[in-house]
């Protein structure tokens, strides 16, 4: 019950972005994918487990992300990445996946995205399992350089392949560095 609300919760916020973003003035361009896309080194910092239970070791711990967004590769809009987060009490997670970028303006994207990967949790929040998927989405200015400030939103979970499966919501700022090679 109380992931429904968590839930709730965070599709209510990332509703509200996409509005903003989308009272854009007319001369918006609404697109999907970015072909001419640079491929990108992410940088993130935030916060793991913004949530906790009563578990034992859960608790909201620092985070720290990088991740390599090959570009539009896959279909014509498909992005994969590859990436990992470490978190202050020792805990990583391995993974990749693949997103699509919403622009609703030259400046402005939203990335759904999804991956499957490799958790260990150190010291801190027991996920259930090692092997975790993690969805969610990004929030981005993109500059004319191409690079990108923006906010990931994302939930990990073992999606019940287990009997525990608490699950974790995790806020991070990230900064993309276009690759140009």
């Amino acid at each position: 019950m109380r992931l429904q609300v968590i839930a709730k919760q965070i599709l209510a916020v990332a509703a509200i972005a996409v509005a903003a973003l989308a009272a854009q003035p007319a001369a918006a361009q609404f697109s999907i994918g970015s072909p001419d896309g640079p491929q990108r080194v992410e940088l993130g910092v935030g916060a793991f487990d913004i949530t906790p239970s009563n578990r034992k070791n859960a608790g909201t711990q620092g985070e720290f992300r990088g991740e390599y967004h090959f570009g539009d590769v896959l279909v014509p809009f498909f992005s994969p990445f590859l990436g990992a987060d470490v978190t202050t009490t020792g805990g990583s997670y391995v993974y990749g996946g693949f997103g699509f970028d919403i622009n609703f303006s030259p400046n402005w994207v939203v990335t759904p995205n999804g991956a499957v990967g490799w958790y260990q949790r150190g010291n801190g929040t027991p996920l259930g399992s090692w092997f975790e998927f993690r969805t969610g989405a990004e929030f981005d200015y993109k500059f004319d350089d191409q690079s990108r400030l923006g906010l990931t939103v994302h939930h990990i979970s073992n999606a019940g392949l287990t009997k525990n499966n608490p699950g974790e919501q995790e806020v991070l700022v990230v900064y993309q560095l276009p690759l140009h090679w």
